[in-house]
């Protein structure tokens, strides 16, 4: 923004210190010449003039002295003032030198501005808090990019591959390369559009409207329930009414994304999933769990990682983009909730949205 030239808040400060110590100095100037009037020091003769008393010598000593004293104190006060603002406004200056490192791209750099708490201190706290949060997030941007690129290039490179067969081959069976084709341009829209959710989702560009997470989560099993029954997995939904705002869409997504990845990880026949909603005064919870391996708390930290399955990352012939756990990560982020991932004592994972409480009636 372009402004234009103005006074420093130094040098307003230090005419401010000078003009108060002016004002005190003219006051107390005021108060010593009503005195002296009162008392018949100073008298007027029948034309308005001033006329000579017992302390005219008094007075005309003291004219002088006044004057001296006026100056002084402007002299001081712009000296003192200077010196006293420029301490006062240095932690300013700290932040200033801060903010414009900050700006050329250096955010690890922090101000840690010592002394006792005041509202410079606050200022440069707050000021250090942003930057670590900005450079985490900047942190975790990059390592998505790269992460987003590699996922992207593999089904491309692939792509290509397979066409080069075919074109050097042309006794290559047809439809064999057309169902890879297929298989590996599915993959690649798949991601894309997880990215772009994902991008939606973190930008919160959504309007919110009243939702029941119950209804979410019976929605998502009735549409999942066939991919259960093909991977031998049984799911029991229970909940209560369980009111909230939102997207419906991204929520939807969310419950779909943890019904998903508790089918698909685990034990196959005999596995489980329980899908549970709960409300409580002043929050909503979606639970959902799934029998499976036993999982150590390092290996649950990192299942919100992009590109993420367990211990391993995915893989072009993977079924899936490995964004399920970061897509619900940043939904509930955007939902102003909390996310939590549990190891089970018996195997398998337990994951828990929980979100603010909305109260409305269902209709």
């Amino acid at each position: 923004m372009d402004r234009s030239p103005g006074l420093s808040v130094r040098l307003k400060l230090t005419l401010s210190y000078a003009g108060f110590l002016l004002l005190a100095g003219a006051l107390l100037l005021a108060a010593v010449g009503w005195w002296l009037l009162r008392e018949g020091w100073l008298q007027t003769n029948e034309e308005g003039a001033w006329r000579a008393t017992p302390g005219t010598t008094f007075v005309r000593g003291f004219t002088p002295l006044a004057g001296a004293t006026m100056l002084f104190l402007l002299l001081f006060g712009l000296l003192g003032g200077w010196v006293l603002a420029g301490r006062m406004l240095a932690p300013l200056t700290r932040i200033t030198d801060a903010t414009r490192t900050a700006a050329t791209g250096a955010l690890s750099h922090r101000i840690r501005l010592p002394g006792r708490q005041d509202e410079f201190r606050e200022l440069a706290d707050a000021f250090d808090a942003m930057l670590e949060r900005l450079e985490a997030h900047v942190a975790e941007q990059r390592r998505f990019a790269a992460n987003a690129s590699h996922e992207l290039r593999t089904p491309l490179a692939i792509s290509k591959s397979l066409l080069d067969v075919a074109r050097t081959d042309p006794s290559h069976d047809t439809g064999e390369v057309l169902d890879r084709l297929q298989a590996v341009n599915t993959r690649a829209i798949d991601l894309t559009e997880a990215l772009l959710l994902l991008s939606r989702a973190g930008q919160r560009s959504f309007a919110r409207e009243q939702v029941d997470l119950s209804l979410l989560a019976e929605e998502a099993t009735e549409t999942l329930l066939p991919l259960a029954e093909r991977n031998g997995v049984a799911i029991e939904t229970r909940g209560d009414f369980t009111p909230t705002s939102g997207s419906p869409a991204l929520l939807l997504q969310l419950t779909t994304n943890l019904v998903h990845n508790a089918i698909v990880h685990n034990l196959g026949e005999q596995g489980m999933v329980w899908v549970t909603t709960s409300a409580h005064p002043d929050t909503v919870k979606l639970t959902v769990e799934n029998t499976g391996e036993r999982l150590t708390p390092h290996v649950v930290s990192t299942l919100t990682e992009p590109f993420q399955r367990g211990t391993e990352r995915t893989h072009a012939d993977q079924a899936g983009v490995g964004l399920g756990l970061t897509i619900v990560t940043s939904i509930t982020r955007a939902h102003d909730g909390t996310l939590t991932l549990t190891p089970r004592d018996t195997g398998g994972l337990r994951v828990t949205v929980q979100l603010p409480a909305r109260t409305y009636r269902r209709s």
